[in-house]
């Protein structure tokens, strides 16, 4: 046996024992799995804090149920309106409602009731009267509402345009500004959620102006802010402005400036739904204009009552018909409306005539229209 011989048989004899060692050697055995632990108990969960009664819900008129019967079931017409705007809604020195929308509230309970203090007055912000038409939680609105077609086609039905006014500025005399360029970078108080807000920033992006809106939800805070000198102007329609300007502690320090940045026809407004009573709110406002052209007052409506006018005649229901059946009232509540809260003319002057309760407003656009103004109504009959 050669050498090359024994040296193959002698790897195959090692290779041969290594092998058979590795057979021979077990695997290790894989560890017990530990035993899950028990379940503990769940936590005991909180008492859930005591909830307060709900509100009762507004009194919504179901579905084809007529709201004059409702108003009537009820004794008693709800207003939206306000109580912080001289001339237009505010609480007289023994704290009653007053104003010029305080009034064709009042003139609307007298067509149903025959009853001028036939009403509940619910206080409403700038942003809530939208809400409260859409619900129908009102009856109706008469607070200061300039009448869009986004309102009219979202929030309710506008009845007819009482005052017609427009969105002013007013600022310090003592700050120069006789124009919106003049106010360039100027800071603005203002309501939010109204018209005016988007008319200050169209007015002045129109122009290439800046400025910073100082926003507050009531309008008393807005004037509040202005008059503490938080801001350089604060804007509104022109009928407020004046208002609120005479209820400074210095009124001669401010001016409204002569710009008018929009048109505001400011209307009464009732839920969607019943045409009945969308019908009779207008019909209100179209005797109190008519009353005034045909020169029927709260001092005069009895003895006109004898008129050879048939116009004035129809009016105060003693002959002839213009819709009072349909409407659901009496052939006389015009005259009785006129005997207690008086013509258009009449409610005008109470509250911003040259001798008003709250300033005086000379009526430009709000003459009638036989004056040379915008105030005007269908004839009834």
């Amino acid at each position: 046996m050669n050498r090359k011989l024994l040296a193959v048989l002698g790897v195959l004899l090692v290779l041969s024992m290594v092998l058979t060692a590795c057979g021979a050697q077990e695997c290790p055995e894989c560890p017990e799995c530990p035993e899950c632990p028990e379940a503990g108990e769940c936590p005991e969960c909180p008492e859930c804090p005591e909830v307060g009664e709900c509100p009762e819900c507004p009194e919504v008129p179901a579905a084809g149920e007529a709201r004059l019967e409702i108003v009537k079931a009820r004794g008693k017409v709800v207003c939206g309106s306000r109580t912080d705007l001289l001339g237009f809604g505010y609480l007289d020195a023994a704290g009653n409602n007053v104003g010029f929308d305080i009034d064709f509230c009042r003139a609307v309970a007298v067509a149903i009731f025959n009853d001028p203090n036939a009403v509940e007055f619910v206080p409403l912000t700038a942003a809530e009267r939208g809400p409260v038409l859409q619900t129908a939680e009102v009856d109706l609105l008469s607070r200061n509402c300039t009448w869009t077609s986004s309102r009219d086609a979202a929030w309710g039905n506008f009845t007819v345009v009482t005052f017609y006014d427009g969105q002013g500025m007013m600022v310090r005399k003592d700050l120069g500004a006789t124009t919106l360029e003049d106010l360039d970078g100027a800071t603005v108080c203002v309501t939010t959620g109204t018209t005016t807000e988007l008319n200050l920033a169209d007015n002045f992006r129109g122009r290439g102006l800046s400025f910073e809106a100082v926003t507050f939800e009531d309008t008393a805070s807005v004037y509040n802010a202005y008059e503490e000198g938080r801001c350089d102007a604060c804007t509104s329609d022109k009928s407020q402005l004046a208002a609120v300007r005479m209820g400074f502690a210095n009124p001669d320090d401010h001016m409204v400036m002569d710009v008018t940045m929009s048109k505001e026809p400011l209307t009464p407004a009732v839920p969607q739904g019943d045409d009945q009573w969308f019908d009779l709110v207008k019909t209100v406002a179209y005797v109190l204009i008519n009353a005034e052209e045909l020169g029927v007052t709260s001092a005069n409506v009895d003895e006109m009552m004898g008129s050879d006018n048939p116009s004035v005649t129809r009016l105060l229901g003693v002959e002839g018909e213009f819709g009072q059946t349909d409407l659901g009232l009496e052939a006389d509540f015009a005259a009785n409306i006129i005997r207690e809260v008086g013509n258009y003319g009449e409610i005008y002057d109470r509250y911003m005539g040259p001798n008003g309760d709250a300033f005086t407003l000379p009526r430009g656009p709000n003459k009638l229209w036989s004056d040379g103004g915008l105030i005007y109504a269908p004839p009834i009959r």
